[in-house]
């Protein structure tokens, strides 16, 4: 027979934390990644504002930092997150290595989704005389905003995921719960309830996702 050894506030606050977790890095980490990601497919090569000098800046920049997993880059940068949140454990300490890792991988997200717009569509538009800017903003990022929605809902779906591990070095949320009631003490309420919190999350913001996207595909 398994007793809890917590309360429902407890869970109440960890589910807080790990959508504020998740909420504060995927704002800071698209505002980050989305202009990364344009950046790449617009600098490659045979792309609107072609630039291979610094698209070969870029692209091993993000791979490199992409090849990290997170439990690595979490312990490898938390002297940069105590310059940042005079800190290292904590909802705050865990959103820094969490924006870290999720700006990058936001950037390939939409650069696949923004490669998947029909090239034919871009060249009409600049045989139409539309400047670079023009064709990224009325032309390419409409076309893909249905996929667009697609990248993010599986970004978020990857935070959460990301905010579990940070409960290995106190980083708070459900996560941490996990760990520390579920694991150290071997508690297994603890722990199957954790797991059946992450799944309505995840299973809600995919659901969320594909609503969108479903809408915004049949305009």
């Amino acid at each position: 027979m398994f007793s809890t050894t917590i309360t429902s506030d407890q869970f109440l606050k960890a589910i807080i934390e790990t959508i504020q977790m998740v909420g504060v890095s995927l704002f800071v980490g698209s505002l980050l990644g989305i202009p990364l990601g344009i950046l790449l497919v617009i600098t490659r090569s045979g792309g609107v504002l072609e630039n291979r000098a610094l698209y070969a800046i870029l692209n091993p920049i993000i791979n490199i930092v992409r090849s990290l997993p997170f439990i690595i880059l979490l312990v490898a940068i938390i002297p940069f997150t105590r310059l940042i949140v005079q800190t290292s454990i904590g909802t705050s300490a865990a959103i820094v290595p969490l924006i870290i890792y999720i700006a990058p991988y936001i950037a390939r997200l939409v650069e696949n989704s923004l490669l998947e717009v029909n090239p034919g569509i871009l060249e009409a538009a600049e045989a139409m005389g539309a400047t670079p800017l023009q064709v990224i903003w009325y032309f390419m990022l409409p076309e893909a905003v249905g996929s667009l929605i697609l990248s993010l809902t599986t970004a978020t779906i990857g935070l959460i995921g990301a905010t579990a591990m940070a409960g290995t070095v106190g980083g708070g949320g459900v996560g941490d719960l996990a760990i520390v009631y579920g694991y150290q003490r071997f508690d297994t309420v603890v722990v199957v309830a954790t797991v059946f919190i992450l799944i309505i999350l995840v299973q809600g913001i995919q659901s969320l996702g594909n609503m969108l996207a479903r809408k915004i595909r049949r305009y």
